[in-house]
Formats: structure tokens, C-alpha cells, sequence
């Protein structure tokens, strides 16, 4: 087998994997983001518990967890 066909089937490889769609963790986590403030539209990570999101609501507006996440239900 010579350099060419070495070549050839590298390619081939690439192009297989290239056709799956790679899975890049930037997509996959940027479509988890389904929890959004009210208030300023920030996008939160469907895993985010309660505490966090109530502590954004806190030191960003001052204002409670139902208010700035009126549809949050706890996990």
C-alpha cells in the first residue's frame, strides 16, 4: 500500500466522521438553555437548582425567585 491509498483512506475516514454531524459540547449546552430571567433574559442551563437562580433573582434585582422565574418548577 503505497502513500497515495494511505491518503485516500484517511479522506474517506474524515469524510465519514464530517457526515455524522460532530458533537460539539458549545451546541449541546447552549440548547439546554431553557431557563430564562424575566427580568434581563439571561439563559440558564435546564440543571440550575432553585438556590442559584434564586440568588441571581437576589444580587441582580432585587427581587424574589417566582418574580424573576415565573414559570421555574423545582425539580
Amino acid at each position: 500500500m503505497g502513500n497515495g491509498a494511505k491518503a485516500a483512506q484517511k479522506r474517506e475516514r474524515n469524510q465519514a466522521t464530517a457526515n455524522k454531524g460532530g458533537k460539539s459540547q458549545a451546541k449541546v449546552n447552549e440548547a439546554a438553555k431553557n431557563i430564562v430571567c424575566a427580568t434581563c433574559k439571561q439563559p440558564f442551563l435546564l440543571t440550575t437548582r432553585a438556590p442559584a437562580l434564586e440568588e441571581h433573582a437576589q444580587n441582580k434585582h432585587s427581587k424574589t425567585l417566582a418574580d424573576c422565574f415565573p414559570g421555574f418548577v423545582a425539580k
